[in-house]
């Protein structure tokens, strides 16, 4: 059976949604330039022969709705390049980078171009009024963890779902809940988003992200080259100094959580025999995928049993894992969630700092993951990484991935 290999990759500098360095680009246009960005590092590699381009788009509407990916595949030149938008939340594009992995595991293609994009900054207007059921039974789950109560289960017992979960479900309730079932405290939290921000600047300032990003070209003609929304300033103090962002009993602030962003990401992913055929080097190879389901009240506890399955099929343990870059979402989830996998925080968790820092633009995540996995696996010499984050609506995804050149 080929192997899938990973033979270009980049991202788009990250924006804060709203008021950063991305609110006049469409989304579109964003994932073109960054597509074009990434293609241009195979300069050898015919862009007619990539056969499909997945996309992956957390909230596919307005000017990110439609087949997005058709779109951008059309904004590319590449009009005999079909695309299928993607929509996993927050793993979209890392459920892109699955797909083309299968497909090339099967032998039903050898090249393809996948990624994400999110624009928060250009959504439509969001109903503000959340799924009220969805809301109640959160509400009631959450009650049980604080009171001890035993949990039940949220399938048959209590309030069952009846519709999409939008933004407005609250994702800080789950992560609340997440913190109070592990006694994840407000000064882990705290301590852990100093971590990310400290570790993201030094990642900044020594030019590590630069090494990743794709610069984007703004309607006025000025370039964006590096991520707003690191805050080299944090301190303790300013943390602590926050109010609860959810729930006023809680331990979630703005500060332990990611921010709303724009961004975009990409990678060319071909089959070995492809990458030697046209003269290709493999940055990685595709180990292994792996996904998981769990109550969307604890959906922050996703990176587990995801991890798990993706170790298990890879036919390895934690141990064998160099770097995880693991989302960010919240610190409330990330920490217990290390926890339960063993991984060694201090050296091998999100290095370069994370997604508290640098955002989250939900579509095009998962691929930003991979891309700074690949970086920091070339950056410190290592060899085998894992990009794994927890997904709204209760699920899991991983990747492993093993270092090529």
């Amino acid at each position: 059976m080929t192997e899938a290999v990973i033979v270009a990759i980049g991202r788009s500098p990250i924006a804060r949604a709203r008021k950063g360095g991305l609110v006049d680009v469409r989304a579109d246009e964003l994932a073109t330039q960054v597509f074009q960005g990434v293609l241009d590092q195979v300069p050898d590699l015919d862009p007619t022969a990539l056969e499909d381009l997945y996309l992956g788009v957390s909230e596919p509407s307005g000017e990110q709705g439609f087949n997005l990916a058709r779109q951008v595949a059309a904004l590319l030149g590449l009009d005999d390049l079909p695309g299928a938008t993607v929509n996993r939340f927050c793993a979209s594009s890392l459920q892109a980078t699955r797909m083309a992995y299968h497909a090339i595991k099967a032998g039903e293609g050898h090249a393809f171009l996948v990624g994400g994009v999110e624009s928060i900054s250009r959504y439509p207007a969001l109903d503000p009024q959340p799924n009220l059921r969805f809301s109640d039974r959160t509400k009631e789950i959450g009650e049980r963890i604080a009171s001890g109560k035993s949990w039940g289960d949220p399938r048959t017992d209590g309030v069952a779902p009846d519709g999409m979960i939008t933004l407005g479900f609250g994702m800080g309730l789950t992560a609340e809940n997440v913190a109070r079932m592990t006694g994840t405290t407000r000064a882990d939290q705290d301590e852990y988003a100093l971590r990310s921000q400290s570790l993201a600047a030094r990642s900044a300032s020594d030019g590590f992200f630069a090494r990743e990003i794709v610069p984007i070209i703004r309607p006025d003609g000025s370039r964006f080259t590096a991520d707003d929304s690191i805050r080299p300033s944090t301190t303790r103090q300013g943390l602590a100094a926050l109010e609860p962002a959810f729930d006023p009993a809680g331990t979630v602030t703005a500060g332990n959580c990611c921010p709303f962003n724009d961004g975009a990401s990409g990678a060319v992913i071909v089959s070995a025999e492809f990458a030697a055929s046209h003269g290709l080097t493999p940055l990685a190879r595709i180990v292994a995928t792996g996904v998981s389901g769990l109550s969307p009240e604890i959906m922050g506890l996703g990176p587990v049993e995801s991890s798990e399955r993706a170790l298990w099929l890879a036919g390895m343990t934690i141990d064998d894992i160099d770097i995880v870059e693991m989302n960010e979402a919240f610190a409330a989830q990330v920490l217990p969630s290390a926890r339960q996998l063993d991984i060694d925080i201090a050296e091998k968790l999100n290095p370069f700092g994370g997604s508290i820092a640098l955002g989250h633009p939900y579509g095009a995540t998962g691929v930003r993951l991979l891309t700074t996995l690949i970086n920091g696996l070339r950056t410190r010499d290592q060899t085998l990484g894992m990009a794994t984050l927890c997904v709204g609506g209760g699920q899991g995804m991983a990747v492993v991935v093993e270092r090529m050149s």
